[in-house]
């Protein structure tokens, strides 16, 4: 029953435009969760992790963002905004089938500040995905996938249907490349890699982040960045 029920579930994610589809255990990382989301995101013991990759013909001009403002149109408009509504659609679809399967189920948005003090959302999409066994947490704190670099989005159900894992955490491939940290212009980043339970501002300030939006936001109005993501040798050499 529960293969049946993964498999529609996953035809339905394919279907609607999903490019990554899994199952997370998220028990190994409850704490984790609950330090981020609170108790009631923290009760759920699994995810589903779904992701669509963004264009590469769209990725590859972002260091060109400062120089042509439709390099910045284009990504906010078809790799962020379109992308986003896309995964929220699909996620919606998902929890609809989970909860006619008599289910519990909590679609996520795909994209929405939670906590404006540590400025991030109430779930990580990027852990359940990593969970999932789609990827591993590079060193610029997104979900690098070994088809396709980080050039992704990603969104989450979180549910309790006896589903199977698809995956464990993938080890991490980032080794000594450090490509992402020095082309931050925020210098963000400190280089560390991922290490599970250690807070995530061991690794990025997500504040220095924050204030470079605001002064480009506030030079050139909605802008765009993601040289983190452009400059990944996992996503530039799978193309």
């Amino acid at each position: 029953m529960t293969d049946d029920l993964y498999a529609k579930l996953e035809r339905i994610a394919r279907e609607m435009g999903a490019d990554f589809f899994g199952v997370a255990d998220l028990e190994p990382v409850r704490d984790e969760i609950l330090r981020q989301g609170g108790e009631h995101i923290a009760t759920w013991p699994r995810a589903l992790s779904i992701g669509i990759r963004l264009f590469d013909s769209i990725v590859d001009r972002l260091p060109e963002r400062l120089d042509d403002p439709t390099v910045s149109i284009n990504y906010l408009n078809q790799c962020y905004d379109t992308v986003n509504a896309r995964l929220d659609l699909i996620a919606s679809r998902l929890a609809q089938v989970l909860q006619g399967e008599g289910h519990g189920a909590l679609p996520l948005p795909s994209s929405e500040r939670h906590d404006s003090e540590r400025i991030c959302a109430q779930f990580s999409n990027k852990l359940a995905a990593r969970q999932a066994g789609i990827g591993w947490i590079g060193k610029s704190c997104l979900l690098v996938t070994p088809e396709f670099g980080p050039r992704l989005r990603l969104n989450s159900v979180l549910t309790d249907a006896p589903l199977m894992p698809t995956g464990t955490p993938m080890a991490e491939r980032c080794g000594k490349c450090t490509e992402c940290v020095e082309i931050c212009p925020p210098h963000a980043f400190t280089g560390r890699p991922f290490i599970e339970g250690e807070p995530r501002e061991e690794r990025y300030d997500a504040r220095k982040c924050e204030r470079y939006f605001q002064s480009m936001n506030a030079a050139k109005g909605r802008a765009a960045c993601g040289l983190c993501l452009y400059v990944c040798p996992f996503g530039r050499s799978h193309k």
